[in-house]
């Protein structure tokens, strides 16, 4: 077996053994708020990124608090690329992509979901960064193609802030998590960026509703960017920066029941981003009709007009929205 097997044998087996640890500890505790996971203060030190098997040339994927409570949030707006989830209760939950460059700090940071999984099948050994997990989920994340890493086997690159309540006050400093970022190059989305297609319609505002979250994205010619609001209130990060996409994927996909249920008995959603349906994509002022295609988990989504012309996105950040078909 060779070393880099035998590091990353190693730390599964110690990642397993001090999360259990960890989240026995903080069952009253008030980090849960209906999830599990470690604290940052725990006196684990995280590995240094020169000792992450695989790290070099992965993208990092950081689990971002979005209830009221965890506004304003924290370096989303250096994110190559948010997906907007449902959870428990018709609430969201973000998972930011970062590639190209890291902000100071990111957060607050929460727990993950079995639908993370399969979303990020499209990496290559993709950093998963998140609070915790619902217990009987954290074996699959243990057996998933990618690097898990909670404040229980990572403590230094995570803190605790003094603006918010727990568990709303937890953030990550990617650059002691994985170093340095990895590069356009370690995007397989599928995403392709260049010039509109012909047609589309004019969009002044889009609003996608979850049952308990809102999001409405209004196009701003002077910014050249698609202005969000989140329940009603402009996303204003806590530096003062806009959350301003430059492409809007309001995707179709299967929204299904899972397995797993939250502390309060409510069913955790699973969002199915494997298959086929349609999409409406937002750009330049404009709304584009597509469909979109994912062959297989490791593959990214292709997304084309309905005359099967590949459908490119603007330069710059983009959201995926996933909503019910």
């Amino acid at each position: 077996m060779g070393t880099v097997s035998m590091r990353l044998r190693a730390r599964r087996t110690r990642r397993r053994a001090t999360t259990g640890m960890v989240l026995a500890a903080l069952t009253a505790g008030a980090l849960l708020a209906g999830c599990s996971g470690g604290g940052p203060d725990d006196g684990r030190q995280g590995e240094s990124p020169s000792e992450r098997p695989g790290g070099v040339g992965s993208v990092l994927a950081v689990k971002i608090d979005n209830v009221g409570a965890a506004r304003p949030q924290t370096g989303l707006d250096a994110a190559d690329v948010v997906y907007a989830e449902q959870v428990e209760g018709g609430l969201s939950r973000l998972m930011a992509v970062y590639a190209t460059r890291f902000p100071d700090s990111v957060g607050p940071v929460r727990s993950a979901r079995e639908s993370d999984l399969e979303l990020l099948r499209q990496f290559d050994e993709p950093t998963l960064a998140f609070s915790g997990a619902q217990s009987k989920l954290l074996p699959l994340i243990d057996r998933a193609p990618l690097e898990a890493r909670t404040p229980g086997d990572a403590g230094a690159a995570y803190y605790r802030g003094t603006d918010k309540p727990a568990p709303h006050n937890l953030y990550l400093r990617p650059a002691k998590l994985v170093g340095s970022p990895p590069g356009a190059d370690a995007l397989t989305t599928g995403f392709r960026y260049g010039r509109a297609p012909a047609g589309g319609t004019p969009e002044h505002s889009r609003t996608v509703r979850y049952p308990a979250a809102r999001f409405t994205f209004t196009w701003s010619d002077q910014e050249r960017r698609w202005l969000l609001a989140m329940d009603g209130r402009d996303a204003v990060l806590t530096d003062g920066a806009r959350v301003a996409p430059a492409t809007v994927v309001v995707q179709h996909v299967t929204i299904r029941q899972s397995r797993f249920r939250d502390y309060l008995g409510n069913n955790t959603p699973y969002t199915e981003t494997v298959g086929s349906g349609k999409a409406e994509v937002l750009r330049d002022g404009r709304v584009f009709d597509a469909e979109w295609e994912r062959g297989t988990p490791a593959d990214g989504t292709t997304f084309t007009t309905p005359d099967g012309t590949p459908m490119n996105f603007a330069e710059g950040q983009v959201w995926v929205l996933y909503v019910t078909k």
